[in-house]
């Protein structure tokens, strides 16, 4: 393999630098799991308001016209000038490679992974490794939820400060857009709100391991003790360890009767008392106490042992009341360095933790790191890397840093200090891709994490993942190897990686013949992806039947809808390619999608609509670039601007109104984005924002608007009410309460009245708890607001007289809500008719939501549950075709099948989501059916891969146990 991008360490070039429309507490678990799904429900494709005529076409123009495989703007004084780049580009719409474990049989792989970690804790071995298996699992799903949890067990699971240091570390990143502004330094202490798993000081210094930790910053003071490490930890927690670049004094010597030994140092005698120097190692012990010349005199030279007259005082008041209070880093130094020399291991330990206490940034780490690997220091070592680490990704710009971090040297240098790892470099590299897959310090810090790697899925990782970069790098013989590696390791997902590789060298049959062999080779279960991968080395019309099996075995894969789209383009049927890439997109807001459907409206020369996409992506990635990124968002909007109406914030306002009461979450976010062009600093504006981005299930632009909401609130009481929220969504439910209240004594306000009422609706409540609540909201709507957020709060009102059955208010506050055009009213309406017996007035309520949210899964879904079994089926038929991912569909259909004693079509109906969609629920439900069959080994796999992702789900624990103890007569 060559490594032609390294040739020295000097030429190494671095990283340039909503909520929901109902109270879920008060609903039933099925209610709530029906009426979670809003999130990606489809947006209407109306126009945001009437648009002026356009400037003429050209004369003479067809989509053919275009140039289709031509990647370079066009030039020619023909070039339409709403298409400045021409039509999209084929090659352009290639989907890249997934740069992470895709295992064939994910249902199996996480039902092993269970295994493991059940054995590990059976036999109490490393549990660490084994949850970061599981991550890495999980990794496809894209799930943040099972991310964090996986990791978390990782963190609570690792037993030494340097994983837990780098574990935590990665917590915290993932974390990073829930910090408010001003966010704390790196290494602060935490905070009530900071989670225990995530405190910088807790990975280096807590006692215990687990759960069971203690957090130095939550320990009551230390009371004075003899030890060391006591001392050190109650200056750690009063800030005092000492300044690295402060000279500081240390503690003034007493003389004592019974000095019976000096230590001469030029000059100097250092007077000390024997015993105490023998009882800091056995080889003092034995100098001073042995057979040697030392120990019959009472002076020893220690000029020529490189510790100065200071440090030799230090380590003398050290071994009479071992403590290192008071002395200055650089005597501190001195006592490491002789603690190592004659093997004072209570003294070294004492010294690290009192250095680590010390490393308080990224200039201290860089200051001491030297000194923690030469003296092979763990504890001190581990403190800087927590110090990069946690200022990453900007830390990897810093020569130093990198040079640690990246090469091989500094690998062996840390791995002497305890501290490499291939959680380090697994974190590393995931940070550095992140950034930049094309670096150098990325494939460096790849190449580290497989050096790291010992177990074979790590290696089909670290293979896999460098086989990406250097693709993603052009630098395509290489990746084939890393590719052909990890593929030999057993991770058939790079076999595809082998055969992009091929194919990009001008070997597109071999290629294909590979992807082929890979069908062929699991034709009883087959995946997705691998008809999409043989699809990529097929032409014309050769492609389709690949695209339609890969849209068929995994629907959530874009690529089938874009290029199917792109073929309609060809044939000049561009509204039939506008519906085929909506199809995705009313599922899966994915900024790809969007831009192509952008792109095929400017073909249209529907300005409006175009424009409205291209808002929408930019709400997603304020930086994305159009047109295969080369035209900024902002910039095509601003191109388009004399195609479009031109809205003041008055017309703006009444476009929200209408699409928020349309359920067009697309048109309203467009809408909300053109807003914030205009006032970028409206708090209430980002606010609204992260409300819609929650609706369409994009939990990481809702926080980064939360954030810039309670950043660029210009009042107290405004900034209070967001910082709640971001409280409230990192699961700090008290502090959020405390911020409402907060806000309402400043200012009786709509959002601080809301915020307080939904804080508290999140629970279980008795009656009069409830109503309580219900008292706030109706505080909110006495505030000023406007009929979105009003229509908001009578919509969760009724949902509570709902729960606390007073159905006849409930229908008062659903009538109210409908008056003010908050659509989803009519949901709540549905149901208030159901209770109340009359099941055809609740599907005729919900068919007026139908008819209004045209594309909304969650509606079709809703309704089903008050329709006939054949209006039902059909319902969920539809909300399956307008949104695959939803899984409630699949187990109803597969409930009846059973019912009807189809046991195998049962089956098959669950296994055909879980093929692209590991669930919980579906895993259950499908371990219960084969339980009922007979069927004990699949039963317990099924069981083990629903553990794995949920480990305490009680019933289907239950089930495994049941299926254990069947199994246990046949194993013996």
């Amino acid at each position: 393999m060559t490594n032609n991008f390294l040739t020295t360490i000097k030429s190494l070039k671095l990283i340039e630098g909503c909520k929901a429309a109902q109270f879920y507490a008060f609903s039933s678990v099925g209610a709530a799991a029906s009426t979670s799904g809003d999130a990606g429900a489809g947006s209407s494709n109306s126009g945001c308001g009437g648009r002026p005529a356009p400037p003429p076409p050209p004369k003479s123009f067809s989509m053919r016209s275009g140039s289709l495989y031509n990647p370079t703007p066009s030039t020619s004084s023909g070039a339409e000038p709403h298409l400045p780049y021409g039509l999209p580009v084929a090659e352009a719409l290639e989907p890249a490679l997934d740069a992470c474990l895709r295992p064939v049989d994910h249902v199996a792989a996480l039902a092993a992974s269970f295994r493991r970690v059940s054995k590990a804790m059976a036999n109490n071995d490393d549990l660490c490794d084994a949850y970061l298996e599981q991550h890495a699992l999980l990794c496809w799903t894209g799930d943040a939820r099972l991310l964090r949890r996986a990791l978390r067990a990782a963190r609570v699971h690792a037993d030494d400060p340097h994983r837990r240091v780098v574990l935590s570390a990665w917590l915290r990143y993932e974390r990073r857009e829930d910090e408010l502004d001003p966010a704390p330094p790196p290494l602060a202490p935490c905070t009530e709100t900071t989670p225990l798993l995530e405190c910088p000081h807790a990975a280096v210094f807590a006692s215990g391991t687990g759960v069971d930790a203690v957090c130095p910053c939550r320990r009551p003071p230390a009371t004075p003790s003899a030890t060391g490490v006591n001392d050190l930890e109650k200056a750690e927690d009063a800030d005092d360890a000492g300044s690295l670049t402060e000279e500081e004094d240390e503690p003034a010597e007493e003389s004592r009767s019974n000095d019976d030994l000096w230590f001469v140092i030029g000059e100097e005698e250092i007077p000390c008392e024997r015993a105490c120097i023998a009882a800091l190692s056995k080889p003092l012990n034995t100098l001073l106490y042995g057979g040697f010349a030392e120990s019959k005199r009472d002076r020893i030279d220690l000029s020529r042992d490189g510790i100065s007259a200071r440090g030799m005082r230090a380590v003398a008041a050290y071994s009479r009341n071992g403590t290192l209070t008071g002395f200055p880093p650089n005597t501190v130094s001195e006592l490491l360095a002789f603690a190592n020399k004659f093997c004072c291991e209570g003294l070294k330990s004492a010294c690290d933790h009192a250095l680590a206490a010390m490393v308080r940034g990224v200039d201290d780490a860089l200051t001491l790191i030297d000194l923690g690997l030469d003296e092979a220091s763990h504890l001190l070592v581990a403190a800087c890397l927590q110090a990069f680490l946690r200022d990453l990704p900007k830390s990897l710009t810093n020569p130093d840093v990198a040079r640690l971090l990246c090469t091989t040297e500094g690998r062996d240098l840390l791995d002497a200090a305890g501290n490499a790892s291939f959680a380090l470099y697994y974190f590393l590299s995931q940070v550095a891709m992140e950034q930049d897959a094309r670096s150098n310090a990325t494939v460096m810090l790849l190449e580290r994490l497989i050096e790291s790697a010992t177990l074979p899925w790590q290696k089909q990782l670290a293979l896999h993942q460098l086989g990406c970069v250097m693709m993603a790098r052009g630098e395509f013989e290489d990746a084939q190897g890393w590719f052909e590696e990890a593929a030999a390791q057993g991770h058939v997902y790079s076999l595809a990686g082998v055969a992009r590789a091929k194919a990009k060298r001008g070997h597109k049959y071999a290629a294909y013949k590979l992807m082929n062999t890979v069908v062929a080779d699991h034709d009883e279960s087959p995946t997705g992806w691998m008809y999409q991968e043989r699809s990529l080395y097929c032409s014309g019309k050769e492609k389709m039947p690949d695209l339609h099996a890969a849209t068929e075995l995994d629907p959530t894969l874009t690529y089938p809808y874009k290029y199917r789209a792109f073929a309609l383009l060809e044939e000049d049927n561009v509204e039939s390619a506008v519906a085929e890439v909506s199809r995705v997109i009313g599922f899966r807001m994915a900024t790809d999608c969007l831009e192509l459907r952008a792109w095929l409206y400017l073909v249209l020369e529907e300005y409006e609509l175009a424009v409205q996409d291209v808002r929408a992506i930019l709400t997603l990635d304020p930086g994305y670039m159009m047109f295969h990124g080369r035209m900024h968002g902002d910039q095509l909007v601003e191109h388009l601007r004399g195609y479009v109406q031109l809205w003041d914030m008055a017309d703006c306002w009444m476009q929200l109104y209408d699409r928020w009461s349309a359920v067009d979450d697309i048109g309203s976010l467009a809408v909300v984005q053109h807003m914030l062009a205009r006032e970028p600093g409206n708090g209430g504006l980002r606010f609204r924002q992260s409300l819609l981005l929650l609706r369409l299930n994009c939990q990481k632009a809702a926080m980064r608007s939360l954030r810039l909401a309670r950043n660029c609130s210009v009042h107290e009481h405004d900034r209070l009410v967001y910082e709640g929220w971001i409280l409230y969504d990192s699961g700090h439910r008290e502090e959020a309460l405390a911020k409402a209240e907060q806000s309402i004594k400043l200012q009786r306000s709509f959002e601080a009245f809301f915020l307080k009422a939904y804080a508290l609706g999140d629970s279980n409540l008795d009656t009069e708890s409830a109503l309580s609540v219900v008292q706030l909201l109706e505080h909110a709507n006495s505030c000023a607001s406007d009929n979105l957020r009003k229509g908001q709060a009578y919509n969760n009102m009724g949902s509570i007289y709902v729960d606390c059955d007073m159905l006849d208010e409930a229908v008062e506050c659903y009538e109210i809500a409908l008056n003010i055009k908050h659509t989803r009213a009519h949901q709540g309406l549905a149901r208030v008719h159901y209770l109340k017996n009359r099941k055809h007035a609740a599907f005729d309520e919900m068919t007026k939501l139908v008819k209004i949210a045209t594309n909304s899964a969650s509606a079709y879904e809703k309704r089903s549950e008050y329709g006939e079994r054949d209006a039902a089926k059909s319902d969920l038929n539809t909300a399956t075709l307008l949104d695959p991912t939803r899984t409630y569909p699949y187990r109803y259909r597969a409930a009846v099948l059973m019912d009807e004693n189809k046991e195998e079509e049962a089956i098959a109906e669950l296994s055909h989501v879980i093929a692209f969609k590991p669930d919980l629920q579906l895993l259950h439900l499908r371990a219960a059916f084969f339980d009922s069959m007979g069927d004990n080994a699949s039963t317990l796999r099924d069981c083990e891969a629903a553990l794995c992702l949920d480990p305490t789900h009680s019933d289907t624990l239950e089930l495994y146990s049941k299926a254990t103890m069947k199994a246990e007569p046949q194993q013996s």
